[in-house]
Order: structure tokens, then sequence, then C-alpha cells
């Protein structure tokens, strides 16, 4: 039976250890809540590290605990001291986490953390691989794995694999200064399938997997290599109902109240309200951000001063780093500070926690509040927010959320804030200070609805039939992919014909790309490769490329060649022409070319003979796409009326005659001989043309995965020549 791995930096169990005996618990976390249900199914496990290093396990005890372990349906990663100090708290939460969250002046890039990254998503592969059977599916957590998708992938390409980052992803201009952005981004793309919280982070990785790594992008599918990879959001859910019951739970008067309770209780009445607080102690929280907003609020309506108290939760993280230490202090400090400024002998406006706290305290803080304060200056989610909805049994009670955390674009009926603007943050507190029951209650249902029909576990199965989507839409794909019978056929064809035809693209076909087009000449290898081809067969080389540029390259050899998408042909050391064809039409088209160069840093115009091309492979993919589109609209209405017509290439718009086309000679070239193998390989639209005219028996193969109207694709150039030195033996 297929199963469904999961994977994370941490399994969702806590593991403490005790005069050499171990105790193991699950853990509570949002993300082991969510997976609860997908973990339980079948012969599911989960894949991560104990939170125990192995320099301090003995091997009896390490055994014991991974036994432990495997009875909860878990397999734990062996991590040490050092790759927890390296790859953990170095590279992950030193350099990823800072930039991700757009704190650029807290990233720090050191080469020895990023080789741990690498080790460490290394040794999570292996983990994943021992335990990876054909048919099963992987699900890959957050930003301490980004390189692992695609170590799975290497290994096993038809393991279908999702991808979820937890944090935002940040804008293009953003992740571009990241010295390693190539190997993360290749690293995510071995996903078949990646989720983001937001569209807006959906929408940054596209843009940096476009203008980074050069790739194609379709609405939200990315063409890579022979695999279409698909990008989209699940806003994370919550346990709506773990939440809401516990919270009617706490309305019964029958049950014992906590010493907190009651001392919040103390301070509940019509004419006193309270305000909560509740973060990680993490500079993108805005935590002092928060405390200075507040102080301007009571400045600026004193009329509020012992009549609202602000109950701030902070709950220590990564206390050993400086920056959290140094955010600590200055959160101390400005508690201390306007304490002292503003309470009275009966009042204090802050009430400040720095622990943790269980589960039903919790309740009795959300319960007790009158106002949520959720205002982190980034977020990817934020799930405090939806808790404080849940609770809200009575209807009552008003969430005010920064326009930075995820959560945002799916609360509208909070009141959404800038959190930098202290103007924006005294002025919602007012407003939803003041705000009329009536409108409390509209509010609260309308988010409450929407949380519960999308809480956590339909979150994770939103993403798991997005990704069974997927696995069925790569079927497809493959239906056209060369199979090792086509293979074989045409291998064992090839060598029992005699009057052999084999017709053969240039650019994309024998040949890379390259940014200067005059750059892409061939080599050596390929020569050799095309003179054992021309032993054998009736070789073509078909290309738009101009009659003297192939002159240069090929006038040496014995091969027929075909130039100018069909203009002339090369035979028999003459050069004839196919076409009469007229030029005059360039001095009207090349003007307007010339303002698209000018407004498009990175494209140029290349002149042939008998058509006009500009090149955009250097530009930006983002303005190429605008400028293309722009371009295509003005040459339509020109070209209609002239008998010209416009080629769309890789990366490529060509204007030329319309009267002249590959699919042309193609015919043309089949009636000089009674050919019995016909072979065509091609890789753009230009070479659909050839594709068209080829006959019923002919093996038309396309390089690339893109839409064709030939019989079967392949991967690349280098599968093309390998094929090739095949038939050639």
């Amino acid at each position: 039976m297929n199963k469904t791995i999961i994977v994370s930096n941490r399994l969702p169990l806590q593991v403490s250890i005790q005069d050499n005996s171990f105790k193991v618990v699950p853990s509570v976390g949002g993300l082991a809540t969510g997976m609860k249900s997908v973990h339980a199914e079948g012969n599911g496990i989960w894949i991560g590290w104990s939170g125990i290093p192995e320099n301090d396990l003995s091997p009896e005890l390490s055994d014991e605990i991974d036994s432990k372990i495997r009875d909860e349906k878990c397999v734990s990663v062996p991590l040490t001291n050092e790759d927890i100090e390296e790859y953990y708290e170095g590279f992950s939460n030193r350099a990823l986490w800072p930039l991700f969250h757009y704190f650029m002046e807290y990233s720090n890039f050191e080469q020895n953390e990023w080789e741990a990254y690498k080790r460490v998503n290394e040794k999570f592969a292996e983990v994943v691989i021992d335990n990876l059977e054909d048919g099963d599916t992987v699900w890959v957590h957050d930003y301490q794995l980004l390189l692992l998708p695609q170590l799975i992938k290497d290994r096993k390409p038809n393991t279908t694999i999702g991808f979820f980052l937890h944090i935002p992803f940040p804008s293009y201009e953003i992740f571009r200064t990241f010295p390693w952005r190539e190997e993360i981004l290749t690293g995510m793309l071995g996903a078949d399938l990646l989720g983001f919280h937001t569209y807006d982070y959906e929408r940054h990785f596209l843009s940096s997997v476009k203008r980074i790594m050069r790739l194609e992008v379709q609405f939200n599918e990315i063409s890579y290599h022979d695999r279409i990879i698909k990008v989209d959001s699940f806003p994370m859910g919550i346990d709506y109902d773990k939440f809401h019951n516990a919270a009617l739970e706490h309305d019964n008067d029958s049950e014992e109240k906590s010493d907190l309770r009651k001392r919040l209780e103390e301070h509940i009445s019509e004419d006193k309200k309270l305000i909560l607080s509740i973060d990680r102690m993490d500079y993108t929280k805005g935590i002092p951000n928060r405390i200075k907003a507040f102080e301007y609020f009571l400045d600026n309506y004193p009329e509020y001063k012992e009549k609202v108290r602000l109950v701030m939760l902070a709950v220590p993280s990564r206390s050993n780093v400086p920056q959290y230490q140094k955010l600590k202090r200055e959160t101390d400090e400005l508690v201390g500070r306007i304490n002292g400024k503003f309470a009275t002998v009966s009042w204090t406006p802050i009430w400040y926690f720095y622990r943790s706290m269980p589960f039903n305290n919790l309740i009795d803080l959300y319960t007790s509040s009158d106002v949520a304060l959720i205002t982190p200056i980034r977020d990817g989610m934020n799930l405090v927010a939806k808790e404080y909805v849940a609770t809200r049994t009575k209807g009552n009670g008003v969430l005010i959320l920064s326009e930075m955390a995820g959560a945002s674009k799916e609360m509208n009926e909070a009141l959404l804030i800038n959190p930098n603007s202290y103007e924006d943050f005294a002025n919602s507190l007012k407003r939803a200070l003041t705000m009329p029951l009536e409108e409390q209650q509209t509010r609260i249902k309308f988010l409450q609805k929407r949380l519960k029909r999308y809480d956590v576990e339909k979150w994770a199965d939103e993403f798991l039939k997005s990704l069974e989507d997927t696995k069925n839409s790569k079927n497809e794909n493959v239906t056209k992919k060369l199979t090792e019978d086509y293979e074989a056929d045409l291998i064992s064809t090839f060598k029992e014909k005699n009057k052999r035809l084999l017709l053969l693209d240039y650019d994309g076909t024998l040949v890379g790309f390259k940014d200067n087009p005059q750059d892409a000449e061939p080599d050596e290898a390929l020569f050799r490769l095309l003179d054992k081809l021309h032993e054998k067969t009736t070789l073509v080389l078909i290309s738009g490329r101009d009659k003297d540029t192939f002159q240069r390259w090929f006038g040496h050899k014995p091969y027929n060649l075909v130039t100018d998408h069909g203009v002339w042909l090369y035979k028999n050391k003459e050069w004839n022409t196919l076409e009469r064809i007229k030029t005059d039409w360039m001095q009207n088209i090349r003007p307007i070319l010339e303002t698209f160069v000018d407004r498009t840093p990175g494209t140029f115009i290349e002149t042939k003979n008998y058509s006009l091309a500009w090149h955009y492979r250097k530009a930006d993919p983002e303005l190429a796409k605008i400028r293309t589109i722009e371009l295509n609209t003005v040459l339509t209405s020109m070209v209609a009326n002239n008998g010209l017509s416009i080629l769309k290439g890789n990366k490529v718009i060509e204007i030329k005659s319309s009267n002249v086309n590959k699919g042309r000679v193609v015919s043309r070239l089949l009636t000089q001989d009674n050919y019995d193998f016909v072979s065509i390989f091609g890789d753009d639209w230009t070479d659909e043309y050839m594709f068209e005219e080829a006959p019923e028996s002919a093996y038309t193969i396309k390089v690339g995965y893109t839409k064709t109207k030939a019989k079967y694709q392949i991967q690349g150039t280098e599968k093309v020549r390998e094929l090739l030195e095949k038939l050639a033996q």
C-alpha cells in the first residue's frame, strides 16, 4: 500500500531524557495538529529530528529512542551538536529566516554554515530514500529543507513530491541578494507542487524563478526540464473546534477557575477593557513598535488611562542569539519606562509575561480580552489571530491585525493596520474600543464561518488533493515522452531501410541557445556525429539562420542545408533559391523594432537576408513578457496586408514572408526521392510546419515538453545527440 511520507525539521514528538531514561510525548504545534490525520492514515510515516543530538546519546540509548519513535510511526534523522549549531541555528536562522522576513541587515552568509545546510539536507534525503517505495508521496515542510525536494528527485525521479513554505517568500529584489539563490531555487523545483500561504508569496517565488533561473512560467506552472511544476497558495488554518470547544468549556461556570482567570476577572468590567498581545519573542513580530504605539495611543487619548490594559505574552525564542537578546532587553526597558510613565496606585498599563503558557491559560487570555492586537512587521501566516477569533463564543471582540501578516489576506473583517504607523495603530485601537456590539458580532461571525470551514485539516486535504492532481497531469505529460520501445523501433527501422531522410533543426535541437546567436557555432563533436550520419542517410540541416552564417559554419561539409526558414537550399556544393522573396518591407518594420530595443534593455535586432528577428533572451523576463505582447499587437496590423507573418521562437520574435516556412521545404524534399525512412527533429514553433507536412510513417520528435504535433518528445540537445549517436553506429 502506498504511503505519504511527511518530512519536517522536527518530529511531532517531544523526547526528554532524565537519568538515562527517556519519555516520548506528542507535540501540540500547528503543523503537528494539521498533519495528524495524514500521519495517522495507512502506513504513513513522519521523518525529522528527534530534538536530541546524537553526541548526547550512547549507542544503546539511541537505538532505544529510535525504536520508541518508530512505534509512533516516526523516523529520526541523526543530527549532531555541530549540525544543529551550523545548519539550524546558523544557516536556517541567521541567513534564511531574516532574509525571508525582509530583515536583510540581520542576514549572515557564512560558507561553512551553507556547507552544513547542504550536508544536513543530504542526511534527510538519505533517511527519506531508505524509507521510500515506488508509488509513495513525499510532503516536505519549511525553510530548513529547501534543498531536499531536488535531492530526492535526483535519486527517485518518479516520486511525487510536495513542498510547503511556512514563512514568507521574499520579493525578487530581496531574494536576488542571496549568495546561493540558484541552488535554493533548484532545490525547491524538485517538488511537483510548491505551496505558499498567500498569493503574494507565490508571485514573489515565480518572479524569482523567471528572473534568476530564466524558466518559462505560464500562469502558476513552471516548465523545468521534462516536468511541469505547479505553484499555488494554501492559507494554513487552525484546529478550529479545539479552540472553540475549549472556550465553550471555559464559559461553563461549573469549571474550576485558574489563578490567571481569577486575576483577569478582577479587572473586567463594563468600562475597563483588556487588550491582548501574544507573540514569540522575535524581531519579525514588531513587539517594540507595538509598545511604542500603545504609548502614542495613551498620549493621544488620555481618557483611556486606567480604562485599558495591554496584556502582553512574549514566548521565549532563540534566547542565545544576540539579536534576540537585544530585543528582549529593549522590550523589558520599554515596558518599564511606559509603566513608570503612566502607572497609578491602582493601575498598570502593561502586564508583561515573558514565558510559555499552558493551553488552558491561553484560553483564559483569549476569552477575557476585548481586543486582540496582532501586529507583526512580517509574518508568514499568524495563527494566533485565528485562535483568538475561534474562542469568541459570544460573538464579541475585535481583532486588530497587521497587513504584513499572511492571515490578513483572508481576514478582511479584522481592523487591518500598517504596523509601522502609530497613527494607524491609535485610530484603529480607538475604533476597536468604541465599536458597537452589533458590528463586533457581524465581523466575528464572518471570520468564524470562514475559519471553521477552512481549518487545518481542510488545508492539508486541499494540498494533498492538488498534489494528487499533479500526479495525474504528470501521466498526461509523459504520454508523448520518447519511450524505449519507440526509440528501439526508430533505430531498427533506420538500420533496415535504404532510402533514409533525416531532417534536423539546428538551434535548440543540435546546439543549445546562446545569449548571442553567433556564439552557437558547431563544435568538433557535432561535426564528427553529422559526418557519420551523412554516410548513412540524406542529411538536411534546416534552420531559420541566414545563408551566410551556415556557409561559414558548414560550407566545407557535404551536408544539405536549408536556411532562412526555407528560402535557400545548399546541395552538391551549390546554393539555390527555393522562393522569390521581397525585402522592401524591412525598412518599415526595422524602426518599430529599434524602438522596442531602446525601451527594453538586453534586447537586440538580428538582420537576416529575408527576415528580421527581435531577440529578448537577455531581457528581464517580466518586462519582456509585456513588450512581446505590445510588439505583437503593433506588428499584427502591419504584417497582414504585406504578405508577412510573425514567428514566435525561443525568446525571439521573427518577421518574415508568409509564403516561406519549413513545411514547404519538407514537402518539396519528399517528392525528390522515394524515401522509405523519414525522421524530423525540431524544438520550436517554426518546426511545427515540418511535423505537419511529415508523412504518417515518419518519426517526428520534438525537443522540449511544450504542446506539439510531433509524435514524441525528448528532453534536450544532449538527449538528441545521444539518440543520433545510436543511429550513426
